[in-house]
């Protein structure tokens, strides 16, 4: 019996800015196997600077396609975490569909898998396999608790990560419930750890040495954002939960102003000072209570007071007119909208516009700006199975009877 004849192949990616210089990390070519947050992130980092991203799907496409807000049937988040990726649909459950994968990996420089522990073991796909096909792969492997140790087996979740790594005990009002940041940061720390990994096992490569293992947690990604935290604890000194402040450091907070919110900082002794004269009570600066910042921190309730009694009879427009003024560090409370017109971050190129299907969409670009090989989004995250045949012809030499046999079989999407 012939097989079915395929399903057309899906829409290319979609259109993007113009083309720029190659990014840092052209000509590396990086296998993604990860889905939902943390390792796509990971990828697209690496992407954004200009390595070549080869997403594998399983068959109905990466979760995060249909989470948050859903335009046309796709994630808008999904098209700034799969950005300027060949999106292949592959059913890895299968044994051909491992086979394949096996096959892919001589061509590539770096695997990021963010699967449980134990999985690509599990498929005969563990590092001694992966590098008996290209000894020199650089294998990033992102999880809850890392590769080893007692918790290594358990799920990972960004909400668990932050309060395993201990980032929920400091957040919150004192005294009070912790809260989250509506944001998967667990994810998102864990994923710049791994492409920072990755970049500098690429540089030890490039050095005369070999692959490596990069083992990223998102329980110690989060734990390494804590500054002295740990180092204070084992003095005896516990930092607890602040509010919209900062243990030890007065002032730095936010103040209710009449129309809005307002965040300042100020403990500096010199911009202490130019915070009282921009409040009208220079006199202040003068004040005992108020003189460096140990004695400040005895005083915080004081000078809080002092702080939000001038702010209260103000707007955040003429705060902080009056704060720019004098030199003291201050932003009004911003959302989504105030940043998506901010000439500021559109000036600096901190957001591109790209065209889905005729639609403009919005993109925060995700890294630091290079002088000379700056990142670039080049497109959007498109539909699944996108660049399957392409990518399979060109780096294995398919045939197109056997393409046809495979997304018969289910292998392919």
């Amino acid at each position: 019996m012939p097989d079915p004849s395929p399903a057309p192949p899906p829409a290319g990616p979609p259109a993007g800015p113009p083309a720029g210089p190659p990014g840092p990390l052209s000509g590396v070519r990086v296998l993604e196997l990860g889905q939902l947050v943390a390792g796509p992130w990971a990828a697209a980092l690496l992407g954004w600077f200009g390595a070549e991203v080869i997403k594998i799907e399983p068959p109905g496409g990466d979760p995060l396609r249909t989470w948050r807000g859903v335009v046309d049937g796709t994630s808008l988040w999904w098209r700034g975490v799969a950005r300027n990726k060949r999106l292949v649909t592959l059913d890895l459950r299968q044994p051909e569909g491992r086979a394949l994968l096996r096959r892919l990996v001589p061509a590539c420089d770096v695997l990021i898998e963010n699967f449980r522990p134990g999985r690509l073991e599990a498929w005969d796909l563990g590092p001694d396999a992966l590098r008996a096909l290209r000894p020199d792969l650089i294998l990033c492997r992102i999880s809850g608790h890392g590769q080893t140790g007692p918790r290594r087996d358990l799920p990972g979740y960004a909400s668990a990560a932050e309060a395993w790594g201990g980032l929920r005990a400091l957040t919150g009002p004192p005294g009070g419930a912790t809260v989250r940041s509506n944001l998967s940061l667990g994810d998102t720390l864990a994923g710049l750890q791994g492409a920072f990994g990755v970049t500098l096992a690429l540089l030890h490569r490039a050095r005369g040495g070999g692959g490596q293992d990069v083992d990223v947690s998102l329980v110690e990604s989060v734990f390494s954002m804590l500054e002295a935290v740990v180092t204070e604890a084992a003095e005896g000194l516990i930092r607890e939960r602040a509010g919209g402040a900062i243990t030890g450091v007065v002032p730095s907070g936010a103040w209710p102003c009449a129309d809005g919110e307002l965040v300042l900082g100020a403990n500096g002794e010199g911009v202490f000072r130019r915070l009282c004269a921009a409040m009208g009570r220079p006199a202040l600066a003068d004040d005992p209570r108020f003189q460096g910042n140990p004695a400040r921190v005895a005083h915080q309730a004081a000078l809080d007071a002092e702080i939000g009694a001038w702010a209260a009879g103000r707007t955040v427009a003429e705060a902080l007119a009056a704060l720019e003024a004098a030199g003291v560090p201050a932003a009004p409370v911003r959302g989504p909208r105030e940043l998506l017109t901010d000439p500021q971050l559109w000036a600096r190129g901190a957001m591109v516009e790209v065209s889905v299907g005729g639609r403009r969409l919005v993109l925060p670009e995700p890294g630091p700006k290079l002088s000379a090989s700056p990142g670039r989004t080049r497109h959007a995250g498109g539909d699944p199975g996108a660049d399957t045949d392409a990518v399979f012809t060109e780096l294995l030499g398919l045939p197109a009877d056997e393409l046809r046999r495979l997304r018969a079989a289910g292998v392919l999407g």
